[in-house]
């Protein structure tokens, strides 16, 4: 079941509430009883609408969170295990892995919903990037029951955007200056909303968001979905005004795949690696706030704008 928690506020409401309904009891029967009853289900109703409105916040299942976590550890292939803090839990699993020479940057991985950051796509990304110079750290975004509708999610976003600034932090602290974020579907979406804070990332890679953006990016983006992804994926790309004009930002189509990217990661790393690479070396210049861009054109062969 999905955890509920109600504020302080709320509870001494209830108990106000609980004791005007014990006054006008108590006061009906001492009367007669035909009034008593009428008092009663007037107190009832009263009780009854105060605890609709008593705020309720949906949060993490902390329990599957740690099974997650208890089955990933022991079975990790690439990289090693680190323990994130939040204000809302101790210990926040993180996969952290790194290239054999210097890293080219750092990439923050998040994945999508009710999984875990070393779970197929995600993993395969996670590796692929390292495999290709880049150092990351994926991180165990909150989870809520397996039965949980899709869109329960949306109010988990604080709780993401505490993870996410941990994971920034974390890596900033461990000697990597400049860091991109890789996203997919609801992790993707619960970045959307972390935007809005305005984090220190240098580069952000969307892949299958199910959002239109919520605030006009402000760095470097690639924006991927794939040829037969979700539709609600498909119809929120944005046109390629939208997108910084920095000269390294646009939308790309990954050919032939789904929202799950089954078969084509070697292509969407294709994509991705090279728009970081240049993301994190500083060759993108983000617009001022009139919004002039002084960096070189994209190459013809990759002009802004979705590209197949």
């Amino acid at each position: 079941m999905i955890a509920i928690e109600r504020s302080a506020s709320s509870a001494v409401s209830d108990r106000r509430a609980r004791r005007a309904v014990r006054r006008a009891v108590a006061w009906a029967w001492s009367v007669r009883p035909a009034v008593a009853r009428a008092a009663l289900a007037v107190a009832t109703a009263a009780l009854l609408a105060t605890t609709a409105m008593a705020a309720a916040v949906v949060v993490p299942d902390d329990a599957r969170e740690s099974r997650w976590a208890a089955e990933v550890v022991p079975q990790l292939v690439v990289g090693d295990a680190v323990w994130l803090r939040t204000p809302h839990r101790e210990r926040v699993l993180a996969l952290y892995a790194r290239p054999a020479g210097d890293a080219k940057g750092a990439v923050v991985v998040v994945h999508g919903l009710g999984v875990h950051p070393d779970w197929s796509l995600v993993g395969d990304i996670r590796g692929g990037l390292v495999d290709r110079g880049f150092a990351t750290l994926s991180v165990q975004m909150p989870v809520l029951a397996a039965d949980a509708p899709r869109d329960e999610y949306a109010a988990l976003a604080p709780f993401a955007a505490e993870r996410l600034d941990a994971a920034l932090a974390w890596l900033h602290a461990n000697g990597h200056a400049r860091v991109a974020v890789l996203s997919h579907s609801m992790g993707a979406t619960m970045v959307n909303a972390w935007m809005a804070s305005s984090p220190k990332i240098d580069a952000w890679v969307p892949v299958g968001m199910l959002v239109p953006f919520a605030r006009a990016p402000r760095m470097p983006v690639l924006d991927v979905v794939g040829q037969n992804d979700y539709p609600e994926s498909l119809q929120r790309v944005p046109a390629a005004t939208a997108l910084p004009a920095d000269g390294c930002s646009r939308a790309v189509t990954i050919a032939g795949a789904d929202h799950f990217m089954q078969g084509a990661v070697p292509r969407l790393l294709d994509a991705v690696a090279p728009f970081l690479a240049r993301a994190l070396s500083g060759e993108c210049r983000s617009p001022d706030a009139r919004g002039n861009v002084t960096a070189a054109p994209a190459p013809a062969s990759a002009p802004p704008g979705r590209a197949p």
